[in-house]
């Protein structure tokens, strides 16, 4: 297999039943791509990934096989800062709000609030607490995630002109 992971090329022999989060975690060594609980509920190890042409969309890498990225670009906690070490608006939210706790969830609560923002760049609190309801934090009340989203939007909403 052929995967574009946070702008490297990497080329392959996957076992077929190999999956996507263990690829990345064991043989490409993007270990802040977390396994939370192995059946899709967490949220934890969701990245970015897209085909050729299309836009990134939100997976959790526990239920895609590393087969099913072959051609795909994938983004990883680790590839969304910028080329310079600065962090992506997400990113930086969380940590002036402190939007986090233990912060096992938070590569995976960041990357669906990438994808969130991309497709709503001024969602309601409703709408943030929906688009990320796929992902589970035992620690936070999330009030501080919320708000590191909305103040994330307003940074994203003021680089880029209307």
């Amino acid at each position: 297999m052929s995967v574009d992971v946070d702008g490297s090329r990497y080329v392959d022999d996957v076992e077929p039943r190999t999956l996507l989060v263990q690829h990345l975690r064991e043989r490409l060594g993007k270990v802040g791509t977390v396994v939370g609980c192995d059946t899709s509920n967490c949220g934890s190890c969701t990245v970015l990934m897209g085909g050729a042409g299309e836009a990134p969309q939100s997976v959790k890498s526990c239920s895609v096989l590393a087969v099913q990225a072959d051609g795909a670009g994938v983004t990883t906690i680790e590839g969304l800062a910028g080329p310079g070490g600065e962090l992506h608006a997400v990113q930086q939210a969380f940590h002036e709000l402190h939007a986090l706790q233990c912060g096992y969830c938070t590569p995976g609560m960041i990357m669906s609030a990438v994808d969130l923002l991309r497709d709503n760049d001024d969602p309601s609190e409703e709408e943030i607490r929906e688009g990320l309801s796929g992902n589970l934090c035992r620690c936070t009340g999330y009030q501080n995630i919320v708000r590191a989203v909305q103040k994330a939007a307003k940074s994203l909403r003021e680089v880029v002109p209307a």
